[in-house]
């Protein structure tokens, strides 16, 4: 899950959240969602863990990830590294062989997205107790294992996230998880300075996929990361499932690690990108919410998707040529009837930014599938073991309207008090992301 206000694809894309004009102090977290950690674990109760890395053309960053995982103060004989290569022509496979030949090797044709790699290499793993998932963009602090698998370790949770860092350290990455009620996943405290408020530990709603570990029976409990999301809101999904399955996720600020952030996605299409970040929330949704509240939610989800859609489409310029009030009066002469409509023939295509057609496209993923999706949710509701309601809190912030632009949030405004919205959900824990 990486992204909330960096505008990645235009107008309409939502990327993190930068610091607050307080300074942080309103990144505090929730009282109800502080947890007293247990006492430190020994060496002989640190579990098997294996950690596996998704490599897409990450050559370049390859060195410093693996020259910090090789400093862990955790038993050599209990740990495994394994890199998942989704088909790199950047020399990475060869990087590997050459310099980092400890590190096991799995390596794919093609790309097949974080989400099945992830699962890929979970099945691959060396019959770990806890799977551990690493970006290959990160390098870790020598205790960050240790300190990330101990809450397991202890029974406290069933997953964990990591304290993360931006590159350089002068900046948070990621202390915990939040998100909007339709799905829009929020990583807590993104480009903030760091203070006290992060150094809580706390029950979150996901780990990050790009720093986290889990329970390897409760992992395949619950099914792993969702292979049909390909890449983005995976985590969220996944941390979202855990829970309403009755599991908990715990943010663990003393497992520590820093970030380059998002150095794949940027060299994909615009268009590719939007398209998973537009769908796969919608998806989330759609699977994990219980019947009651999904009843609530969809058609608002919907109809703030088609405002977005249509923000980013384009048609608002040529708006005029479908209003019946601008039409040629009828009793116009014959002739000049006939140069029109030859004239609409020649312009029967009206053209969408690409941006919108991904949109349409990507809820079109949920609508013109239903029966397969439905079948999805079904398998996720009859492993419930947990109320929405106990769930609504680790939200953060369910009420984040993610555009400024007026119709869109006099939409959110209006079709909240609609269906219900204010209500159902508590009231925001977290700065509005946008400042």
């Amino acid at each position: 899950m990486r992204r909330i206000f960096r505008k990645l694809v235009g107008a309409g894309q939502p990327a993190r959240a930068p610091a607050p004009a307080n300074g942080g102090t309103s990144y505090a977290p929730d009282p109800a969602l502080v947890v007293t950690p247990g006492a430190p674990v020994v060496d002989r109760d640190l579990p098997r863990a294996s950690i596996v890395i998704l490599n897409l053309n990450g050559k370049h960053h390859l060195q410093g990830c693996f020259e910090s995982l090789a400093a862990l103060d955790y038993p050599k004989d209990r740990l495994e590294v394994l890199l998942v290569d989704n088909g790199s022509d950047d020399g990475s496979v060869e990087e590997l062989r050459e310099r980092h030949a400890w590190v096991r090797l799995e390596v794919n044709e093609r790309n097949v997205g974080f989400a099945a790699g992830c699962n890929q290499g979970a099945a691959l793993a060396r019959s770990p107790e806890v799977l551990v998932f690493l970006n290959n963009d990160m390098r870790v602090a020598r205790p960050w294992l240790r300190e990330l698998v101990a809450p397991i370790v202890r029974g406290e949770c069933s997953a964990t996230t990591a304290k993360m860092y931006s590159w350089d350290g002068k900046l948070m990455n990621s202390a915990g998880g939040g998100m909007n009620f339709h799905g829009i996943g929020i990583q807590r405290g993104y480009g903030v300075e760091p203070g006290p408020e992060f150094d809580v530990p706390i029950k979150t709603l996901f780990a990050c996929g790009g720093a986290m570990a889990m329970d390897a029976a409760v992992y395949r409990e619950v099914g792993g990361f969702d292979a049909e999301f390909f890449a983005y809101y995976e985590d969220v999904d996944l941390g979202w499932r855990t829970w309403v399955q009755g599991h908990e996720t715990r943010y663990v600020p003393t497992a520590v690690c820093w970030h380059h952030h998002s150095s794949t996605s940027r060299r994909l299409p615009a268009e590719m990108i939007r398209l998973l970040q537009s769908r796969n929330p919608l998806l989330a949704a759609f699977k994990n919410y219980d019947e009651a509240n999904l009843r609530a939610v969809l058609a608002p989800i919907l109809a703030l998707h088609a405002r977005r859609t249509w923000m980013m489409s384009g048609l608002h310029q040529r708006e005029e040529e479908f209003r019946i009030e601008a039409a040629t009066n009828p009793k116009s002469g014959l002739f000049r009837r006939m140069v029109e409509k030859a004239q609409a023939k020649l312009d029967e295509d009206v053209p969408v930014r690409r941006i919108a057609a991904a949109d349409l496209i990507g809820v079109n993923d949920l609508l013109g599938r239903w029966d397969h999706w439905m079948a999805r949710r079904d398998e996720v509701q009859a492993r419930r073991r947990r109320a929405d309601a106990e769930i609504f809190r680790l939200f953060l912030r369910p009420r984040w309207c993610i555009e400024g632009e007026q119709g869109y949030v006099e939409l959110q405004r209006g079709i909240g008090t609609l269906f219900g919205l204010d209500t159902l959900f508590p009231p925001d824990t977290l700065p509005d992301p946008k400042g």
